[in-house]
């Protein structure tokens, strides 16, 4: 028979807490626990998402990240290339190609491809945007837009790791893990770390808000945009909430006992999955609701658009306008819930071929809620301490899609050498373009600012130091910057 000493009891008590850490509200079931006795004598009670403290005072407190999945091009949203459209059809330099990679491009046919997009001067600065944004367009003045991209990952499963992890493989923490796991979270009812997904889904899936190496209470939870928020949250038909409570109450006791008594790990395995459900009953449903907006916002937004399925089928279903419109609504809404980090997640901008349907297509369908929600948190008060940030994993090149077999050139490869994102709010310095590419588009020429650049300087403006924010991991110190990153000065103001 096995003897419970007090110190393994506290020792049970401590791996408890650092197990149940692993839910979204691991914390909510401690206090909850302690407060009828079950963990009374563990005095030193750690709140994993409780709101800490920064290296350095930082400008953004939240942020709003939106993943264009698919490589978006930049030649048709962001870089106006006129030498391009001038020497459209001719083939490029074999210099400028001989020692590089490409997914699908036959290098000895390719020719360059101009944009068939007008650019058009916006705000007072006069930055160029696509005729296809005309809306986040008119945002200018608080977007700084950086054209000087560049990663190593050509295939997108490695490049979007490297965008929302900063590594092209599996296993290491994302953008929204890092931030809560250095900063906690603002809210006591709510995951510090949403994810909110419209269109086709990203080829890399959840291992791009995964938490990595990171206690799993840092991952990002999947939410839904209408309907029921999170899968199989709501009770059962025929359970009450007052039958739910009695099972619960039960279950907390019998678990607390088993626990103190066996010191078994997998028994925070079993509450905490119990109260994942329990902390978001109540919020969730709330949250989601939008019958709360006013109808000029519902319609700023676009929630109740209709889709466009004639004009390409790359961006998702018949609801995918709607779908990303609530999304964005979403997004300022738990931002003003105290949630760190929502994730917008669209796809597929992967356009080898139908190029100008389908960037119309998914630019359409991002657009007007993109705008709004730069607009709507700007009027409230709250874009000075929220970033946003609208990025995809690489470019497209200056050339034509020509793999073979393919009847005409109808889309752009794979382009990690040059591409483009912008970022507005927490402290970023709008109204500017950072960075130049070559002529034609391919590669950069000044500023060059590499993903591992863009957390570093990320994390900066929530207060964080790059070099600091580390977990000692396998006998390493990993970081969200792996073993690189320089501030972008330009950016921030």
């Amino acid at each position: 028979m096995m003897t419970t000493t007090p110190d393994s009891l506290n020792l049970a008590r401590r791996r408890f807490l650092m197990n149940s850490s692993c839910s979204v509200a691991g914390y909510a079931l401690a206090s909850m626990m302690q407060k009828e006795g079950l963990l009374a004598s563990e005095e030193n009670l750690s709140n994993p998402l409780a709101p800490k403290n920064s290296h350095f005072p930082g400008t953004a407190k939240n942020c709003i990240f939106i993943f264009l999945a698919g490589g978006p091009s930049q030649i048709d949203l962001y870089d106006p290339k006129p030498k391009l459209r001038e020497l459209n059809g001719q083939p490029l330099p074999k210099e400028v190609t001989e020692k590089v990679r490409f997914a699908f491009i036959n290098k000895e046919t390719a020719t360059l491809s101009g944009s068939t997009r007008k650019f058009i001067k916006h705000g007072e600065c006069g930055t160029e945007f696509s005729d296809v944004l005309p809306h986040i367009g008119s945002c200018a003045d608080d977007i700084a837009l950086i054209r000087s991209m560049y990663t190593e990952q050509f295939n997108h499963h490695p490049a979007q790791l490297m965008m929302n992890t900063g590594v092209g493989r599996f296993g290491r923490p994302s953008v929204g893990s890092w931030l809560t796991y250095g900063l906690g979270s603002q809210s006591n009812n709510l995951p510090g770390y949403v994810v909110l997904t419209a269109g086709r889904g990203a080829s890399g899936g959840a291992s791009l808000w995964s938490s990595g190496s990171l206690p799993s209470t840092y991952a990002g939870v999947l939410f839904r945009n209408k309907g029921e928020a999170v899968l199989n949250l709501n009770n059962p038909p025929g359970i009450s909430s007052d039958i739910q409570k009695s099972g619960l109450d039960a279950i907390k006791k019998l678990n607390g006992a088993q626990l103190d008594q066996t010191g078994d790990n997998e028994i925070a395995s079993r509450i905490a999955s119990y109260e994942l459900a329990f902390q978001m009953q109540s919020s969730a449903p709330e949250l989601i609701d939008l019958s709360s907006e006013t109808k000029e916002t519902q319609e700023a937004y676009g929630v109740n658009r209709k889709g466009n399925t004639k004009n390409g089928k790359r961006g998702g279903g018949s609801d995918a306008e709607g779908a990303f419109s609530r999304n964005c609504l979403l997004a300022r809404r738990m931002v003003e819930r105290g949630v760190r980090f929502v994730n917008l997640y669209h796809a597929s901008w992967d356009h080898h071929s139908g190029l100008d349907v389908g960037i119309s297509r998914n630019a359409g369908i991002i657009d007007q809620p993109v705008a709004a929600l730069l607009k709507d948190l700007k009027q409230r008060g709250l874009l000075d301490s929220t970033l946003v940030v609208m990025a995809g994993e690489f470019g497209r090149t200056p050339l034509g899609e020509n793999r073979t077999g393919s009847k005409a050139v109808t889309g752009r490869d794979h382009h990690p050498s040059a591409f483009s994102l912008w970022m507005a709010g927490g402290g970023v310095k709008g109204g500017q373009v950072i960075g130049k590419t070559h002529e034609l588009g391919w590669s950069v020429e000044e500023d060059p600012v590499h993903i591992n650049d863009f957390h570093a300087t990320l994390l900066h403006l929530f207060g964080l130091n790059h070099l600091k924010l580390a977990q000692k991991f396998g006998g390493l110190d990993i970081r969200l910057t792996n073993v690189g990153g320089n501030l972008v000065e330009k950016l921030i103001a």
